[in-house]
């Protein structure tokens, strides 16, 4: 089976056809790094991690491009309020291109314990700053541009289709509009160039043709990816939050400027929701990654968690689904390793795993495909080689786990010893109890065809 995808630009799933043939151009919206990324966040990163592999996998040369958003993105769509990274300066004491610094370590030390593979390209906001404006002029040449007494805005209604890729009623809500929209002439209109206020000075601002000031959030996206993939590529990917303006508000600069719309698919992740909602950080309480490791999780368990639900659908995480997702990685981790040393991978179940991978990254699938493989009955250097070919697209590092040799007590030992012992001859209360007295030690217990495996118990 061919690859496809789902384009939400058609809404349709579609074969991948890249530009160039055997290769593939992938620009991933990142961060605004004006604080940590929460795990919600990080769940897209690992949707974009498996479609590159599965590109990969599909023998494409693969060119992504990931931004830092280190200016310009205000506190709301709607181009008001402060920008987050002045307002994030202020919270820290540190200057924003302090905390720009701080954050981009933050979030790159993320991808890397998730292992997420670094873009091709990282390419920051504030040393694009001449392309921006580059761009912004080529618009208002055009005539796509306006002004206002706070900046220089796209004119939405210059674009009969405008907001395609979220079906937006541009009409419906310019009739229906009931909120301040200052200046703007239509809702949707958006900032392209804002000016720095005239009583306060910003710590990151520019010079420009209409005077000092800073980009907007969407021209940074589509003059970067522009540059780096050309003035038409191949995937354009980022969460769903970003479909009705982000994304939108890019498309319409790239049909201004170039006449295209600027990628050839657009795919976007789900939320990762807690039981009151989607995660934000504009909550105030949000899970880093560092949560996690701080109560004892491997990131890659999280990883795993990820993979169970399709990248199409919202994500309910709780910590029994975390805790099942730990002890499912144990369990495959510990198989992988305990099998002999890998020969060469089963044909048929490689096909298998190819389809389901490209229908559109079915990964919930293709775990249970997994597990299917770890009871099958072919060989074990087979299934061993079989299964360490899928994590070049599941990305859990089997090959690379050893486990950890952890110091059992003599007292805990000898509990074990009497355990196996009662197993041998068959006194199977005998055994339960002594397994029992085990797990109140704080130890589990796993019968394995080697002999007992003990590891200390999570608290």
């Amino acid at each position: 089976m061919k690859l496809h995808l789902f384009d939400t630009y058609t809404r349709a799933v579609r074969e991948f056809i890249p530009i160039r043939p055997g290769a593939a151009g992938m620009y991933a919206c990142g961060p605004t790094v004006y604080d940590y990324a929460h795990i919600g966040n990080l769940r897209t990163y690992i949707f974009e991690d498996i479609l590159r592999r599965v590109l990969e996998y599909n023998g494409f040369a693969v060119r992504h491009v990931m931004n830092i958003t280190d200016v310009g993105h205000l506190v709301s769509d709607a181009d008001t309020g402060e920008d987050k990274m002045e307002k994030g300066a202020k919270r820290t004491g540190l200057s924003a291109w302090e905390i720009a610094r701080r954050y981009t370590e933050a979030f790159q030390s993320d991808i890397k314990a998730l292992n997420i593979l670094e873009p091709t390209i990282w390419c920051r906001a504030t040393d694009h700053i001449p392309e921006q404006i580059r761009d912004i002029e080529t618009m208002e040449q055009k005539g796509f541009t306006y002004r206002t007494a706070d900046g220089i805005y796209f004119d939405t209604s210059r674009l009969p289709d405008y907001g395609h890729l979220a079906r937006l009623d541009a009409a419906g809500l310019q009739a229906g509009a009931r909120v301040e929209q200052g200046e703007k002439r239509h809702p949707t209109d958006f900032a392209l160039w804002k000016f720095s206020p005239p009583d306060s000075i910003r710590q990151m601002e520019w010079d420009s043709p209409w005077g000092k000031g800073f980009p907007g959030w969407h021209i940074e996206c589509s003059a970067m990816s522009a540059k780096y993939l050309g003035e038409q590529f191949d995937i354009h990917c980022g969460g769903k939050d970003h479909i009705p303006v982000h994304h939108s508000n890019e498309i319409a600069q790239a049909e201004a400027c170039y006449g295209t719309r600027l990628a050839n698919y657009w795919l976007h992740g789900y939320f990762l929701e807690l039981d009151q909602g989607k995660m934000a950080k504009s909550a105030g309480e949000f899970l880093r990654l560092q949560s996690l490791s701080d109560r004892g999780y491997d990131p890659l368990a999280y990883r795993y968690l990820c993979l169970t639900a399709h990248y199409r659908g919202d994500l309910k995480f709780t910590w029994e689904s975390l805790d099942g997702a730990t002890t499912a990685l144990a369990r495959l981790r510990n198989a992988c390793h305990d099998w002999a040393a890998p020969g060469v991978p089963d044909p048929e179940w490689l096909g298998r795993f190819l389809d389901l991978i490209n229908d559109d990254l079915n990964t919930p699938r293709a775990v249970a495909l997994v597990w299917e493989l770890v009871h099958s009955q072919i060989s074990e250097s087979t299934r061993k080689a079989t299964l360490l070919h899928f994590d070049q697209v599941l990305g859990l590092k089997l090959a690379e786990w050893q486990p950890v040799e952890e110091i059992i007590p003599e007292a805990i030992q000898a509990l074990i010893l009497a355990r196996d012992l009662a197993r041998g001859e068959k006194r199977w209360q005998d055994a339960d109890a002594l397994r029992g007295e085990i797990a109140a030690a704080g130890y589990t217990l796993e019968d394995t065809p080697s002999g007992s495996r003990v590891q200390r118990s999570r608290r």
